[in-house]
């Protein structure tokens, strides 16, 4: 079992930590629009859907990129949306999803989770956020497609928002 064991991980060597502090840092060297909430945790929007960055386990070795689907679904639709979610998981890798309900509205999300116990290269990092994102969003497309009602009304929504900043 020494294969499995974390005594006789080689450590290795010379890799960085994944904090916020780095991953600030890459943003800023790459131009990703961002911002911080009141725990210092990264995030930000693309295609009005929202993604945050989270650091997990004992030493924070953990890092997932986790994106909201965002669009008003009642929670009438919760059947749907699990049985499109579970689809998804069984036919793809990336990103693991789930759906919940919260306050009356079905909310699903996607995951890319990775242990970087180890540490990371700048280029691992940057391919973990491009992968994370880009794979939910397919997955939040899909789920337009499904309901476009709802999509549609909150395209709407977000363009008027936009009009009025």
């Amino acid at each position: 079992m020494g294969f499995f064991s974390k005594d006789d991980a080689t450590p290795a060597g010379g890799l960085e930590p994944v904090s916020n502090e780095r991953l600030a840092r890459l943003f800023d060297e790459t131009e990703v629009s961002y911002g911080r909430d009141e725990d210092g945790d990264l995030g930000g929007y693309w295609d009005d859907h929202l993604f945050q960055f989270w650091h997990a386990g004992e030493n924070g070795e953990f890092f997932q990129v986790r994106g909201r689907w965002v669009r008003g679904v009642p929670e009438s639709e919760y059947a749907k949306a699990l049985a499109i979610v579970n689809e998804w998981n069984s036919a793809k890798i990336w990103p693991k999803s789930y759906a919940e309900v919260h306050d009356g509205q079905v909310v699903v999300y996607g995951e890319h989770t990775v242990d970087y116990e180890e540490g990371a290269t700048d280029e691992q990092v940057h391919l973990h956020v491009r992968t994370g994102v880009a794979t939910a969003l397919r997955l939040f497309e899909h789920l337009d497609e499904q309901f476009p009602e709802q999509a549609a009304a909150a395209k709407a929504a977000a363009a008027a928002e936009s009009d009025d900043a």
